[in-house]
């Protein structure tokens, strides 16, 4: 671990409202319920398990892990974010450990935790392969690394593409989607499972944001916007360090 300097600036910091209001409209809501569905699915919390949320934002994913029995850490570059994930944590009365950090250079020990779920967090890193590769070393051997991402190919990645081309202010500006070949090609040999949701496009009526819609567009063919791809950590050789 170098520790670099974490940047100065925080492009997150007067965004904080807006992402959590986000999560309590409908469509967010249906969004994150689908995408949770499916990381949950891939990847299952066990009690007890030391978890690492990598890109925690305001801990909405964090504090599902924590009611689902895991003692989690959430980690993200935002200190506004993180602020706000404390203030939540700390309003529900749950124990999240909160430090704040660069993906790809995590102020946290190697071979540490059980499991890592890094959610909605990679499109806002500029180097895949180096936060791959910090996720594997302090993941402990034999321990999951889930992470879930926008699909850069698929309708919602293209959709938040141009918005970030037509509107200069928007969060989109920072952000790259990757598609499912780039998020798994710096360490493909240990990927174990993977899977898509998020069949609803975004420019669906508000009411097609609904369980039914998903499946009905699913079996129709339609193009997922949401992947996720899990891996396993080697006990012993080979495999990312």
């Amino acid at each position: 671990m170098s520790h670099r300097r974490l940047q100065p600036t925080d492009p997150f910091a007067d965004r904080v409202r807006d992402y959590d209001r986000w999560y309590h409209t409908s469509r967010g809501a249906f969004i994150d319920a689908v995408e949770t569905e499916l990381a949950f699915e891939l990847c299952p919390p066990v009690p007890g398990e030391r978890t690492l949320d990598a890109g925690c934002g305001t801990g909405n994913f964090a504090r599902k892990l924590v009611r689902r029995g895991c003692r989690v850490t959430g980690v993200d570059i935002s200190a506004a974010m993180l602020a706000a994930a404390r203030a939540h944590a700390d309003r529900e009365g749950i124990s999240l450990r909160l430090i704040r950090g660069d993906l790809c250079d995590l102020p946290l020990p190697g071979n540490t935790y059980d499991s890592i779920y890094s959610m909605t967090a990679v499109e806002f890193v500029p180097d895949l392969a180096a936060a791959h590769a910090e996720l594997m070393r302090v993941l402990r051997p034999g321990g999951r690394l889930l992470v879930g991402t926008v699909d850069g190919d698929g309708p919602w990645g293209r959709a938040y593409a141009r918005r970030a081309r037509e509107k200069p202010d928007s969060i989109f500006r920072f952000a790259r989607f990757p598609t499912p070949g780039e998020l798994r090609a710096p360490d493909p040999e240990n990927v174990v499972a993977s899977g898509e949701c998020l069949y609803v496009p975004p420019d669906a009526p508000e009411d097609a944001f609904a369980p039914d819609e998903e499946r009905r567009r699913r079996a129709a063919g339609a193009e997922p916007g949401f992947f996720c791809v899990l891996w396993r950590k080697p006990t012993s050789g080979g495999g990312a360090p």
